[in-house]
């Protein structure tokens, strides 16, 4: 089988000046639009607290006596979301965890990474 090639014809090039053309000028805008001042009391809030649901994360719960390597069953709000172990102490890493549900298994993914030294601008 002899592969076939395509040709076409292009015929010569002709600048289009946009601003001739009826129709697509740009529209005025007032200038009004254009000079609208953000509020200072929106910079002087600090930010939302997180919900009390969110607070209980498995990295921050302790394992049942009955099965020291398991941990309760999450709850649906914990499901997906990136949270943080709480840090009582200052330790040399921060953990990182994120839990994904697959039908009825609960998989809980951890990440240890190095804490920031103070003064540190390295993250």
């Amino acid at each position: 089988m002899v592969p076939q090639s395509s040709s076409f014809s292009v015929g010569p090039y002709y600048e289009c000046n946009e601003a001739i053309v009826v129709g697509f000028e740009a529209p005025k805008s007032p200038d009004a639009s254009y000079n609208n001042v953000y509020p200072e009391d929106n910079y002087a809030k600090g930010p939302p607290t997180v919900p009390n649901h969110l607070d209980d994360t498995l990295l921050n719960s302790s394992a049942s006596s009955d099965f020291p390597g398991s941990l309760p069953l999450p709850h649906n709000a914990v499901l997906n979301h990136v949270y943080c172990e709480n840090r009582e102490t200052e330790g040399p890493v921060v953990a990182l965890g994120l839990t994904h549900r697959f039908r009825e298994k609960y998989v809980t993914v951890v990440l240890y990474k190095p804490a920031p030294r103070c003064g540190s601008t390295n993250n």
